[in-house]
């Protein structure tokens, strides 16, 4: 036994010396033909097939989506409805899974790059990939349905656990710098808590969601799925509550876009482009960010010389914004939701707020009585008072925001009661009332002054 294994070690030792020396003295060339038809005949075979998917692209710059749905998909395995392990996603894991009785395997691996490459994420340099193994006689529906079907159900995955984040526009110095960075967004804002009429608020949410659902009717009508809300009125009316109920109803992230920090149409679109799909797209105070007022100018030439002497504002134009929110870079990115907020409405251009623009017009009207019990049972946990009967007609007759009203219902101490919170917004209401009949009677005075001296100067005239 002892001569047979010597005989063995020697005949291998004596293989190896002459595969050493047969790679060291072929050329080059000749040694890679045939490495290469060697691997042809090892997978002539070999009766299994294997698809690597690498965790970024071939310029090494972005991260394959690919790659991220199949982590997400392997990572929450207890949330899919095929039959896998849990992976715990360890280098050189092997683990199975089952489709229509079909059994596969993956593997995740890596290798250290020979030379130095770049990312724009941060964290290891290991060029990290997961390997696909089945058998060759279920090539067609492994790399067609059961990949598909893993894509979708990670994508999914992905979208349930995600925390929602908020991001803002960053000025870049340079292309690889990131244009936006963000915080987790945590606002807890919802349809249920919102001061507004309820059937109101149930007509948005239903043609929210029925915009989620959209996809292919989108695709059949030939439009870009995306829709875009004008929230408008008095400043505390809750238009930023309502941005943030819409991304927590739809479990969007919310991009707030900061024109003024644009420098120029070019970058806006650079940003437009960047924005992930299930996000709305915000653009706050819309009048008081460029100015985009009033109608365009015919002479287009003119414009952009004006905008050229004054280097240090946003060269952002009217068009170059349509042109983002409804012309042909509004298509880069699905399931977008673009929001414009304003006091000032009629002062926009008409050509900015048009339905296909703005497809949805929301008034933030001031509070009535319906909002105001929404607030009672947020702040005091009441639905019902004896002092609701003077409220509800103080508000008839006042013009007051959900903001100052939320104010006077919140307590200041340990012993406001609710009898207490809302004397004090009778009282409020009550001011806001004298202020407002006091400040028409001076307009009214100031009308008539001006009337009078009209006439008098029309006299001295004549």
């Amino acid at each position: 036994m002892g001569e047979t294994w010597g005989s063995l070690g020697s005949t291998l030792a004596t293989f190896m010396f002459v595969f050493a020396m047969f790679k060291q003295h072929i050329p080059r060339q000749a040694w890679y033909f045939l490495e290469k038809h060697c691997h042809k005949l090892v997978s002539l075979l070999n009766p299994y097939l294997e698809i690597a998917f690498y965790e970024f692209s071939s310029n090494n710059f972005l991260r394959n989506k690919a790659y991220s749905e199949i982590q997400s998909y392997l990572s929450g395995r207890e949330e899919t409805s095929l039959h896998a392990s849990r992976f715990k996603a360890d280098d050189y894991e092997e683990v199975s899974d089952e489709y229509k009785g079909v059994r596969v395997w993956w593997v995740l691996g890596k290798k250290v790059p020979r030379t130095p490459v770049v990312y724009f994420y941060p964290g290891s340099y290991d060029e990290r990939h997961y390997t696909l193994t089945f058998h060759k006689r279920y090539r067609e529906l492994i790399t067609g349905e059961y990949v598909n079907q893993v894509l979708e159900e990670g994508k999914a995955i992905a979208v349930r656990n995600r925390q929602r984040k908020l991001y803002k526009n960053v000025p870049c110095q340079a292309w690889y710098e990131k244009k936006w960075s963000h915080v987790y967004f945590e606002h807890p804002a919802t349809f249920d808590t919102l001061a507004m009429a309820s059937k109101k608020k149930e007509a948005i949410k239903k043609d929210l969601i029925k915009f989620t659902e959209g996809k292919e009717y989108y695709a059949k009508i030939g439009k870009a799925w995306k829709r875009g809300y004008l929230l408008f009125g008095p400043p505390g009316t809750g238009k930023s509550t309502m941005i943030a109920a819409m991304a927590n109803c739809l479990n969007y992230d919310v991009y707030d876009l900061e024109l003024t920090s644009v420098e120029n149409n070019n970058e806006l679109r650079s940003l437009l482009v960047d924005i992930s799909s299930k996000s709305i797209i915000v653009i706050e105070d819309i009048y008081c960010s460029l100015d985009l007022s009033g109608k365009r100018k015919e002479n287009e030439e003119e414009e952009e010389v004006k905008e050229e002497k004054n280097s240090k504002k946003s060269n952002v134009t009217l068009s170059g914004l349509l042109n983002c929110i409804d012309g042909l870079w509004s298509t880069c990115g699905g399931e977008r939701i673009i929001v414009f907020t304003t006091n000032h409405v009629d002062k926009l251009d008409p050509a900015l707020i048009r339905r296909g623009r703005m497809d949805k017009h929301i008034e933030m009207p001031y509070c009535c009585f319906e909002a105001f019990k929404v607030l009672a049972k947020n702040y005091l946990e009441i639905e019902s008072h004896e002092l609701f009967h003077e409220i509800g007609s103080l508000l008839g007759e006042t013009d007051i925001t959900p903001a100052d009203v939320a104010e006077n219902l919140m307590p200041k101490s340990d012993e406001d009661d609710a009898g207490t919170c809302l004397k004090n917004l009778i009282e409020a209401l009550k001011a806001a009332k004298e202020k407002a009949k006091k400040n028409a009677g001076e307009e009214a005075e100031l009308k008539a002054e001006e009337a009078n001296g009209s006439i008098a100067k029309g006299n001295a005239s004549n």
